[in-house]
């Protein structure tokens, strides 16, 4: 959409929510979200918050990207190279460490919620995030079912915001391969799929998510094929940082900040910090400028008051 006022292209998202009033607006999750998160980076800028009060309708205006990491890989038959991989992944972790140490979790990272324009990326539709310090249980059937982590799966609403490094880990997968990781038909097939993988959870695992839940499971064991069966393109480094992504137990899963110190992403740090020191040579710090000699110069009666 254009704007009127400066001629500008933005992304336009009509909420299907109608609202009664300004405060109602400025309650809205997603709203409060961008305001804390912005300006980041690897965060979809928010521009303006367009309310209507006679209708109640509500448009959010936010920066225009070329496509999503859906419509990237879509129909390609060649992977992207390990490098422009290592680049998008690197600024996803950083818009997971950034959003994590504001307080907010995401509960809906997929393909179609990460935005690229060139070499950028960027995090995308706030609409289901929460407050890492809210209470839970949580809503259980948040986030698209292929990037859904077993303590969604399994518990009645006990996750953390570690479910969205799992999610991320399953897009990085599909990145590199161009086929998703875990593409369950229904929930039951879904933890399926994982198993099939990555194998069924340890005992202290499972009895942890079965506290969590009303309802008693149990699973036959299964070893799993192993996430290097399924492609032969990852490199080392890659499978290290992809199966600490998808680590069954949410307390084994790394987390953003960490993931952003992996082995994998050495490049991408050393040329980050090139970067800023190439900044900080090119702006170099002048001198300080001297104090002037300071005098005790005598004022008038009238100077005084106007002072």
């Amino acid at each position: 959409m254009q704007s009127l006022r400066d001629g500008n292209y933005y992304a336009c998202k009509q909420m299907k929510q109608h609202f009664e009033s300004i405060e109602q607006v400025n309650n809205l999750r997603e709203i409060q979200a961008l305001r804390r998160l912005n300006p980041h980076p690897n965060i979809v800028t928010l521009h303006e918050v367009v309310f209507d009060r006679k209708s109640g309708s509500l448009a959010l205006m936010c920066e225009l990207m070329d496509m999503n990491i859906y419509e990237l890989i879509r129909g390609r038959r060649h992977p992207l190279s390990e490098k422009k991989i290592m680049h998008y992944m690197y600024q996803l972790c950083k818009s997971l460490d950034h959003m994590h140490r504001n307080g907010i979790f995401h509960r809906d990272v997929k393909p179609e919620n990460i935005l690229v324009k060139q070499d950028v990326l960027k995090l995308g539709d706030f609409g289901s995030c929460r407050s890492v310090y809210s209470k839970q249980p949580y809503t259980e059937y948040i986030s698209t079912r292929w990037y859904r982590a077993p303590e969604c799966l399994l518990t009645d609403g006990f996750y953390t915001y570690k479910m969205d490094l799992w999610s991320a880990g399953c897009v990085f997968y599909e990145i590199a391969s161009l086929q998703p990781l875990f593409p369950g038909v229904n929930e039951l097939d879904q933890i399926s799929k994982i198993h099939d993988v990555i194998g069924t959870p340890c005992q202290k695992t499972l009895t942890k998510f079965k506290q969590s839940r009303a309802m008693s499971f149990d699973f036959p064991f299964k070893k799993g094929s192993g996430i290097p069966l399924l492609t032969t393109n990852l490199s080392p480094q890659c499978l290290s940082l992809l199966h600490a992504m998808v680590a069954y137990d949410p307390d084994d899963r790394i987390a953003a900040h960490q993931a952003l110190q992996h082995p994998y992403f050495q490049v991408q740090r050393a040329a980050e910090t090139q970067t800023v020191a190439n900044r900080r040579a090119f702006f170099p710090k002048y001198p300080t400028v001297p104090e002037l000699p300071r005098h005790n110069w005598p004022f008038s009666k009238e100077c005084r008051k106007q002072v």
